[in-house]
């Protein structure tokens, strides 16, 4: 079945958690961290994406973001798309790096920002990168040092969330600090990040009943809300953009993107070609003509190479996970 479509609007706060293919790591060293950070700013800035927390693990990194011109898997593809290519340039590898789709949850920011800031700036404390909160306080790959006045990340929205606990800025830095320290006895929170409802069952005690979604942290009053404004998000013929479609199938084989939208017969591109097909008519919904004029084949022939693709499809494990 496919999966349901990301509820992707401006304005919406928005949990990102993107993790290694196979739990691998997708950081080497603190070159590649300054080097996903160096992609990441401008493209925040540019897009006018508030950032409200970050941190970068060793095998998945989480951003807490607002997106306020366009959507926000815009801002993703081309973030991970970038890094993994000058990733795999940089250490001579070649494949998949990240899980197949980013995660993300939609937040009822009022209810759970600074819940989900303590959170993620918390990371590098429970895995040990950073295991005090002296060291976190000068963790250089995370936000926690930014809010505090150590560390400077264009793009990230520090005045936000400081002004959440004091006007005066120095009153404020003291606070918050402490509102973090004081969660390390809180545990892993695993509630903030899985089970949709559940998540905030877990945390609001409440026994009745509420709408839920698997992608809202929030309220069944929330979740309501963004099915109104958006007019049902839950139906799962939702589908992938094409191009990111095209992105995935293109990655699985080792290809270019470019190079499915060419009439070359190389076995391989005819192959890819033939897996894009299948996923996005069989599987997604698409027509075959929407199909034709991404591919540049004819509506006959992307039902034939549909066939064949189904045939590849079965035999290839890894196809799986795309869309």
């Amino acid at each position: 079945m496919p999966r349901s479509a990301r509820i992707d609007i401006e304005g919406l706060l928005q949990h990102v958690i993107v993790r290694g293919i196979e739990k691998r790591d997708i950081f080497y060293d603190d070159k590649d961290r300054r080097a996903f950070l160096d992609r990441l700013s401008p493209m925040l800035l540019k897009t006018k994406t508030q950032c409200l927390a970050w941190a970068l693990m060793s095998n998945h990194f989480h951003l807490l973001l607002r997106p306020t011109q366009g959507k926000l898997s815009q801002l993703m593809r081309r973030l991970l798309t970038g890094y993994a290519v000058s990733f795999n340039l940089r250490h001579h590898r070649s494949g998949h790096l990240f899980q197949n789709r980013y995660k993300s949850i939609v937040c009822d920011e009022d209810a759970y920002l600074l819940e989900l800031v303590r959170y993620i700036h918390l990371n590098p404390l429970r895995a040990g990168l950073a295991p005090s909160m002296d060291k976190l306080d000068s963790y250089k790959w995370s936000g926690h040092a930014v809010i505090i006045g150590r560390k400077k990340f264009p793009g990230q929205n520090v005045d936000e969330v400081l002004q959440l606990f004091a006007n005066n800025s120095a009153d404020a830095v003291t606070r918050y600090r402490q509102f973090v320290a004081d969660g390390i006895a809180l545990g892993k929170r695993d509630e903030l990040v899985g089970g949709g409802l559940k998540r905030h069952l877990k945390l609001s005690a409440s026994r009745d009943f509420e709408a839920y979604d698997e992608r809202v942290l929030g309220s069944g009053q929330f979740v309501e809300q963004l099915w109104r404004e958006t007019q049902d998000l839950t139906p799962v013929e939702a589908t992938l953009p094409l191009d990111e479609l095209a992105d995935q199938v293109a990655a699985a084989f080792d290809l270019e993107t470019e190079a499915l939208r060419h009439g070359s017969k190389r076995k391989e591109l005819a192959n890819a070609r033939a897996v894009l097909c299948y996923i996005a008519t069989r599987k997604l919904g698409y027509s075959g003509v929407k199909l034709s004029k991404t591919l540049g084949l004819s509506p006959s022939g992307i039902v034939l190479a549909a066939k064949r693709g189904e045939v590849l499809y079965n035999k290839m494990p890894i196809l799986h996970v795309i869309g």
